[in-house]
């Protein structure tokens, strides 16, 4: 089988079959908000540079962000050229707000999904949404989520790897799992406002680079030292950035396992086999630790993923896959295979 690199060299047109379950909009304008007094982190949008627009968040540039935020037919012919026939499209994460009040939070999320349903209508079925809820709120997200569950466009939500400073595996957020579980929904774990921030030095950019990976670590040993897929086995669960540290993280927890009694008390089963059962992007940027993360936590759990369309996104995701894996079976596994399962629908490539 030749590589993505090799139909380039001789002309012929770049196979389109890969499924991104990580890629990010951002709405073209946002609402003002009409209730009273803005709300503390309610975001608005100032112009920029050509096709570009400032999202202001409390009078701060949070982030300039380009028109392929929102634009969907400049995201396709992106999609085109990077290899991929379908992308799952989600807010970016400052945006799920979990820190805003919960009332204000519920309509902003409200509206942005909405958004994300506009783009999948335009997009002739090569995007799939996953949405957001405010987990500040039990009651409010769960309705949030029954509601996007009855779009067909959407497989499911991102949710941050923290709720102001919950681990996601804490108890209280069971009965969203529950919710998940019983609709059908995926979820995708996303870093979010990260730990260790305060012991990172250099430019405020190494808070993606440096501190997301750890705290998606940690958000992801959160769901196994709760056993959470022991009493949800039907849930898929997915990891951005190849599940950060989780993967330096099991041996210790193995070996701690066996070593302190409450710990066997607590984690019911295997930490490496309640990791199997999890989902993960190959958003890693490397092909030995592509390959290092495939052999722990399995071909069938690993998902293209790009970080689509920020600075800092894989660009190449079906070259990285290709040069990774000779064997064709793995290859299509990561490519769309995996996320077919993950994401609940069909994503082969018509033949």
């Amino acid at each position: 089988m030749g590589s993505a690199a090799d139909d380039r060299r001789y002309g012929l047109p770049r196979c389109a079959c890969g499924v991104d379950v990580h890629a990010h909009i951002v709405p073209a304008s946002f609402p003002a908000y009409l209730k009273g007094p803005r709300p503390t982190g309610w975001p608005e949008m100032a112009e920029a540079q050509p096709c570009h627009r400032h999202v202001v968040i409390d009078g701060r540039n949070y982030r300039t962000v380009s028109d392929r935020c929102w634009d969907v037919p400049k995201r396709l012919d992106d999609m085109e050229q990077m290899g991929l026939s379908l992308q799952a499209i989600s807010a970016m994460p400052e945006l799920m707000s979990y820190w805003m009040e919960a009332g204000p939070a519920d309509e902003l999320q409200r509206y942005i999904n909405d958004q994300i349903a506009l783009m999948l209508d335009d997009s002739a079925g090569r995007l799939v949404g996953l949405g957001a809820v405010p987990l500040q709120d039990m009651d409010l997200a769960l309705a949030e989520l029954q509601r996007l569950m009855r779009h067909p466009g959407f497989a499911g939500v991102q949710i941050g790897s923290n709720v102001n400073g919950k681990p996601i595996g804490a108890p209280e957020f069971d009965p969203f799992f529950e919710a998940a579980d019983a609709l059908g929904a995926a979820v995708f774990v996303h870093a979010l406002r990260p730990a260790g921030q305060d012991r990172l030095v250099g430019p405020a950019q190494l808070q993606q680079v440096l501190a997301y990976p750890g705290e998606v670590g940690l958000a992801a040993a959160s769901v196994i030292c709760s056993n959470l897929m022991l009493r949800r086995p039907g849930l898929r669960i997915a990891f951005s950035h190849g599940g950060g540290t989780l993967g330096l993280l099991l041996p210790r927890l193995e070996e701690g396992r066996r070593v302190f009694p409450a710990l066997q008390d607590s984690i019911a089963t295997s930490p490496t086999e309640q990791a199997r059962r999890l989902f993960y992007d190959a958003l890693v940027y490397d092909e030995p630790t592509l390959r290092h993360l495939t052999g722990l936590f399995g071909e069938t759990q690993i998902m293209v993923g790009t970080d689509y369309p920020f600075n800092f996104h894989e660009r190449n995701p079906v070259d990285r896959i290709e040069a990774a894996f000779a064997d064709e079976a793995t290859r299509r596994r990561l490519l769309h295979d995996n996320a077919s399962t993950f994401l609940g629908r069909n994503t082969r490539p018509a033949t």
